[in-house]
Parts: structure tokens; C-alpha cells; sequence
């Protein structure tokens, strides 16, 4: 299935997730309920200026945070998941499958995992597609790992070479866990850790994600 299908599955499951669970429910987003989630998501894509603030520091997380109350002022919280599943706008399109599906994965498992009810999805075209795009991603999700070495494994035994470097560990799981635990979610990714102890203690310790 093309990525782009993909990222547009995973955008109606999010936007799913985020109309059942209301305003004011957990999110895996620290300090962010559903409705800070959804006005990020909003102003990712719809309010370019606000952009430096998602990704750098200093004085620009001011300017997204601004843009993000405005927006739910504006729109309100419906309003808003509306927008974002109506789609990406038309820049965002050619590039919405490269870019959206792991956006919107880990988002939709961030309104879903906070609830105590959660299980895990059986979905095999999703994990295909989740690890090919960790053998393009790993390196960038892994930037800020110092001192040690990572290989990814599926439960396939396939390998990715996440992080060259010694001494090594082995992060073992399916790709929506190791995506999970990449992207900064590693209280809830079911993925095991083996090799060198000191590189486990410096992967378990370390600042993933973008």
C-alpha cells in the first residue's frame, strides 16, 4: 500500500481518536491534553511562521504557542480536527506520505496509548511501511545518541543499522514499537533491549526523537 494511503489512514485514525476523546483527555505529550495536540497538528501544516517554534528553541516556541491558542480561539477544538482531517494543504500534498506517517502514527498512539483501555493493532501493510521508513529515519531519530552504538531488529530478524558506534545495543521489537520508542515514547513502546550493558544504560537514557 503507498505510503501516501498510509499517512491519510493514519490522519482519519488520529482525528478518530482525538473527536472520541474530547478536549480534555491525556495525551503521551507532556502537559498537552487532545486539545494542545490538535492545535499543534493544525498549525504544523496550516501556519508556516509558527514552524521554527515546533523545531528549534529560544524565542520561537512563543510564537507556535501563540499560534496555537489562537487557532483554538479561532476554530475551537471540533473546528480544528476538521481541519486536519480534511487533509494537507495543497504544498504539504507532494510530500504528505514522506513526512505524515510517522507524524501521525505516533500522534494516534499518543491520544490512544494514554488510556488505560489501549491494545495493541495487529496491522502488517502499516508495519512494512513504518520499517522501511526507519531505514531512512533512524539515523535522524537517533542524532543524539552519544557514546554507543544501536542496531533495530524486527521480529523477522531483519537489522537496520540505527547508530554506528561502540559499545553496542540491540533494539528488538515491531515497528510500531520501535517507532514509538524512537520518537521519545519509551514508558509505552513493548520493545526489549540487548548487547553491551553500558550501551543500554546510555540508549535508555538517551534524548530520542526529533
Amino acid at each position: 500500500m503507498p505510503t501516501s494511503h498510509l499517512a491519510g489512514s493514519e490522519r482519519a485514525r488520529l482525528c478518530d481518536e482525538l473527536s472520541e476523546a474530547g478536549p480534555d483527555a491525556p495525551t503521551l505529550c507532556a502537559g498537552w491534553l487532545t486539545r494542545d495536540l490538535a492545535a499543534h497538528l493544525f498549525v504544523r501544516e496550516r501556519r508556516p511562521l509558527a514552524m521554527p517554534g515546533i523545531l528549534l528553541g529560544g524565542p520561537f516556541p512563543k510564537l507556535t504557542d501563540s499560534s496555537m491558542a489562537h487557532a483554538l480561539r479561532s476554530h475551537g477544538y471540533a473546528g480544528l480536527v476538521a481541519k486536519v482531517r480534511s487533509g494537507p494543504p495543497l504544498l504539504w500534498r507532494p510530500i504528505d506520505g514522506l513526512v505524515n506517517l510517522v507524524e501521525y502514527f505516533v500522534h494516534a498512539e499518543d491520544v490512544r496509548r494514554a488510556a488505560p483501555t489501549w491494545v495493541p493493532r495487529n496491522e502488517p501493510q502499516l508495519d512494512a511501511a513504518l520499517w522501511v521508513t526507519l531505514g531512512r529515519m533512524s539515523r535522524v531519530l537517533t542524532r543524539k545518541l552519544r557514546g554507543a552504538g544501536l542496531d533495530l531488529e524486527r521480529p523477522e530478524g531483519e537489522r537496520i543499522v540505527a547508530r554506528r558506534g561502540e559499545p553496542r545495543a540491540v533494539l528488538s521489537g515491531g515497528a510500531q514499537e520501535l517507532v514509538l520508542f524512537l520518537s521519545g515514547r519509551g514508558q509505552v513502546a513493548r520493545v526489549s533491549l540487548s548487547g553491551a550493558e553500558e550501551a543500554q544504560q546510555i540508549v535508555r537514557g538517551a534524548s530520542l526523537g526529533i
